[in-house]
């Protein structure tokens, strides 16, 4: 009321009560004073209004509706959709702001305060709806920001969410493939994992250095690749030498292996002397009277790769009653190094059979003597047959293993999990090996040579040359 009349005393006008009437006729008698530069700039916006209008409502400026916002997202998600940019709850929120901005001017004023009161109003109602938009916004981008996380972590646990048919057509199928192919792969690797529980680890034992637990696979694994490397011919009887017959072989081995005993020399002397002769004479012609002189001579140079204390070249030349001189011993020497080209290390028989053994023995709470010996000797009489060079080392030694053990124990299969994963050999792959050996054990051919069987008749080998085995059977392999 202080306002009212304070404005009515600058105008002039009567004191009485002002109408609509009377506002306008001031307005255009034109004694109001003069307008601020805001008031000036809302005039000109109102000037292409109609004066009817103008003069009957000026209190209230009409407001373009605002369109509906739609979804602008890239997201296809109904629920959210529906509950977000619903256009009827919008347009009812805006009916009550634009009620509650509406004020109610029962009294007359001048169109300065009224307009500086209806640009408040509309900024506030500006304000408000702009608030609600964004809450709303927010709402939606939180809720679909929750549902991807509940979508990813479903599918990091593996579990079966149900999504509407709108969401499903866009997962594409890889997804489901590689998770099917994880589970195999799983099952796969437990398969794997159950099968080495069975393999009893030989590598363990890093207390003796002479085991060379760390390096022992690796160095087995590069001794199969040598024996394919440098491998005698096993038919050099019948193209390389005319002089001399598998027989005649046999006896000088069968000699040799005497000599060693007379000399007390080690199983490797022996293997490496067999397998030099073998590699001499698949590539050299010998007549049958310098054999005895190649085996002393291989001998010779064995033993002084093997042996700590070798035997001196006098003492080959005496074994022989002096048949051969010290001269022709060092001459032979110098030809069965240049056919070597002085590579005179090779895997022999003994070299895979003491690994064999050791994966033999692993479940074992006590080494088996009687085991060793036995798997010893049926080694040691592949080296008097000819037959045997057809063989590999590996091979012989695995097979030499598997009758020891089918010979001591017929209750238990010969050839275990341990086994097959050392020496590589499935059971199947040693049958034809396997039965030859036999045939040389039960000496099916009644051979005439004994030096090999009487060693290990002694009580110092537990007479495992006195034992049999019994017939193979078809299931063992």
């Amino acid at each position: 009321m202080k306002k009212e009349s304070s404005v009515t005393l600058k105008t002039g006008a009567q004191t009485g009560r002002m109408t609509r009437a009377r506002a306008a006729a001031h307005c255009s008698s034109g004694q109001l004073p003069p307008l601020k530069e805001r008031a000036q700039r809302n005039q000109k916006q109102l000037s292409g209004v109609n004066s009817k209008r103008a003069a009957s409502d000026n209190t209230c400026v009409p407001r373009k509706k605002r369109t509906v916002l739609h979804d602008v997202t890239n997201v296809c998600c109904e629920n959210t959709y529906e509950s977000c940019f619903n256009p009827n709850k919008i347009q009812a929120k805006k009916r009550k702001l634009s009620k509650a901005s509406q004020i109610n001017v029962s009294k007359v004023v001048s169109s300065v305060d009224v307009e500086s009161l209806q640009f408040q109003a509309d900024s506030k109602a500006k304000s408000l709806q702009e608030a609600a938009l964004k809450s709303e916004d927010t709402m939606c981008s939180n809720n679909l920001e929750t549902k991807e996380l509940l979508r990813s972590s479903s599918n990091e646990c593996n579990m079966d969410v149900r999504l509407p048919e709108s969401q499903m057509s866009g997962i594409s199928a890889q997804p489901m493939i590689s998770q099917k192919k994880d589970k195999k792969d799983n099952v796969s690797k437990v398969l794997t994992a159950l099968k080495d529980q069975e393999v009893t680890s030989i590598d363990d034992d890093l207390g003796d250095p002479q085991l060379c637990s760390l390096y022992a696979a690796d160095i087995y694994d590069t001794m199969r690749v040598a024996e394919l490397a440098r491998r005698p011919y096993p038919n050099f009887m019948e193209t390389v030498q005319q002089d001399i017959t598998q027989s005649m072989r046999g006896i000088l081995v069968d000699w040799l292996v005497e000599v060693s005993e007379e000399y007390k020399l080690v199983t490797d002397t022996l293997y490496l002397t067999v397998y030099l002769i073998d590699w001499f004479l698949s590539k050299n012609y010998i007549e049958r009277q310098r054999l005895q002189l190649l085996g002393i001579t291989c001998m010779l140079i064995a033993s002084k790769y093997e042996e700590i204390n070798a035997p001196r070249i006098e003492d080959f030349c005496f074994i022989t009653d002096n048949t051969y001189t010290k001269a022709e011993v060092l001459k032979m020497e110098s030809q069965v190094l240049k056919s070597s080209e002085y590579q005179l290390f090779a895997p022999t028989i003994k070299t895979f059979l003491r690994r064999f053994l050791r994966a033999a023995q692993a479940s074992y709470e006590d080494p088996s003597l009687e085991l060793e010996y036995l798997a010893n000797y049926l080694a040691e009489i592949t080296l008097m047959d000819y037959g045997f060079l057809n063989f590999l080392p590996s091979i012989i030694a695995a097979s030499a293993v598997f009758l020891a053990r089918w010979t001591l124990d017929q209750s238990n299969h010969p050839w275990n999990p341990t086994l097959q994963h050392y020496a590589s050999y499935k059971a199947s792959d040693l049958k034809t090996t396997v039965l030859a050996l036999q045939d040389l054990q039960l000496n099916t051919d009644d051979c005439p040579l004994t030096a090999i069987r009487t060693k290990y008749r002694q009580d110092k080998f537990k007479c495992v040359a006195a034992l049999s085995s019994p017939k193979l059977l078809e299931t063992l392999f």
